[in-house]
């Protein structure tokens, strides 16, 4: 007869995947460290929609809990979820601000998007949008997300700045902020090179504690409590958004939703070795059921889109396999609802050298890339270089798969079986048309 643990550990496979309780753990409390800075940029950022600050640091800590249990119970995968950054700007600037939408409308929309989710998961739809990527490009978007992640490193660490005239520049490197991400990094990448397994962990602890002895961080909590989650939790308008003029706004919450996921699930998964020879994604059904719940419940909360979060390679470059891991962050988040204030008193500075690590450990699916086929080496190119540059995994995927399917149309090379294929380099061909209108 199992034991509790013992029957955990066979639901999670943890003898399959090479894997134990202690790297689980620590897995989880990685990721949460690594992606804990959304607690306080959310709410900065919905903030600015009319929606109350504190209402929506509790909401964001909620969505992401039972986003990352269910990932983790259900899916088995060591996938955090969270509200999204990029469509909480979406969700406050263009559709709030720029449209003049109330917030609790633009909270229906989002609803009825996670519910458009649910629907093609359900009747398989983004499951073959997931099978129709070609296996060729995995390890590109695996390498390109992980130019993404080096790069929000950099930009949070002040390494790298904007400079109008050409693009990007180095930053102040006597910054104190800067100095301290650069003490940062120097830490943890000697502690990985002497095989420190919680290294990425450690080092951000490190860094921490410096910034408090060196007041290079001045911690300000804000009045807090439990209990505001009441003026955001229930208060979507779902009769508001179904009005005709709002299709527009649920179909860009479910278009780059739905993109950026599949990259980030991709990418991670790849790091992990969890995607078999043949590209199979195991348990691809509950990972999408996970994810698009994960939006319905935190549109209910108060909160914008939840997606999988790409700081979850964190987790996986120490070692996490198994859904524990998510399982592991998802209560940290719940802990996190009632110390939120303490939570947020992690700096940006502390974070960033996790993410330069990360990305610099995931750049290696590059060699997984057959260069010499240029069918094979442009669009993975393409994808690699859109990811980091246009600061968004949906326009990777686009240039990837679009010129994908370009080039296997005008090489002679395209078969019935590339259906599905053609449609995305279409839809995504649409997109573009559509974008170049709007601006």
């Amino acid at each position: 007869m199992y034991s509790p643990i013992r029957r955990a550990e066979r639901y999670f496979e943890f003898a399959a995947l090479g894997t134990n309780w202690r790297t689980e753990i620590l897995a989880g409390v990685t990721t949460f460290v690594t992606m804990a800075y959304i607690i306080f940029v959310n709410p900065s950022i919905l903030h600015e929609a009319g929606m109350p600050a504190a209402a929506v640091t509790a909401a964001t800590c909620l969505a992401a809990a039972i986003g990352s249990l269910l990932m983790g119970g259900f899916a088995r995968y060591p996938i955090a979820l969270a509200p999204g950054m990029g469509l909480n700007a979406y969700f406050t600037y263009s559709v709030v601000k720029g449209m003049g939408i109330d917030w609790r409308v633009a909270l229906g929309a989002v609803f009825l998007s996670g519910l458009a989710f649910l629907l093609l998961t359900a009747i398989g739809v983004r499951q073959m949008i997931v099978s129709a990527i070609p296996p060729e490009l995995y390890a590109a978007v695996a390498a390109g997300v992980g130019l993404f992640i080096a790069l929000i490193g950099l930009k949070n660490s002040g390494i790298v700045v904007a400079n109008p005239a050409t693009l990007v520049g180095l930053g102040d490197l006597h910054a104190p902020p800067t100095l301290l991400a650069l003490f940062g990094l120097l830490a943890t990448a000697a502690m990985l090179c002497a095989r420190v397994k919680a290294a990425i962990l450690v080092g951000v602890v490190a860094t921490w504690l410096m910034a408090l002895l060196t007041h290079t961080f001045q911690w300000q909590p804000q009045p807090y409590n439990l209990s505001d989650i009441s003026a955001t939790a229930g208060q979507l308008s779902i009769r508001g958004a179904l009005g005709i003029g709002l299709i527009e706004i649920v179909f860009v919450f479910l278009f780059v939703d739905l993109f950026d996921n599949v990259g980030t699930l991709v990418a991670v998964t790849k790091k992990a070795g969890l995607v078999r020879p043949d590209g199979e994604i195991p348990r691809l059904n509950r990972i999408l059921f996970a994810d698009a719940t994960a939006t319905i419940a935190g549109s209910m909360a108060g909160t914008s889109t939840v997606v999988s979060y790409i700081e979850s390679a964190a987790g996986v470059a120490v070692g996490g396999r198994t859904g524990v891991a998510s399982i592991v962050t998802g209560l940290l988040f719940l802990v996190a609802l009632f110390v939120a204030p303490l939570v947020a008193s992690i700096p940006a500075a502390a974070t960033a050298p996790a993410l330069i690590l990360v990305g610099a450990l995931m750049i290696s699916a590059v060699t997984e890339i057959e260069w010499a086929d240029p069918m094979v080496a442009v669009p993975a190119f393409l994808t690699l270089i859109t990811i980091p540059l246009t600061f968004s995994i949906a326009n990777g995927l686009a240039f990837g798969i679009t010129s994908f399917a370009v080039l296997r149309l005008l090489g002679g090379k395209a078969t019935r079986k590339d259906w599905m294929l053609f449609i995305l380099a279409a839809l995504f061909i649409l997109r573009f048309i559509y974008m170049a209108k709007s601006n």
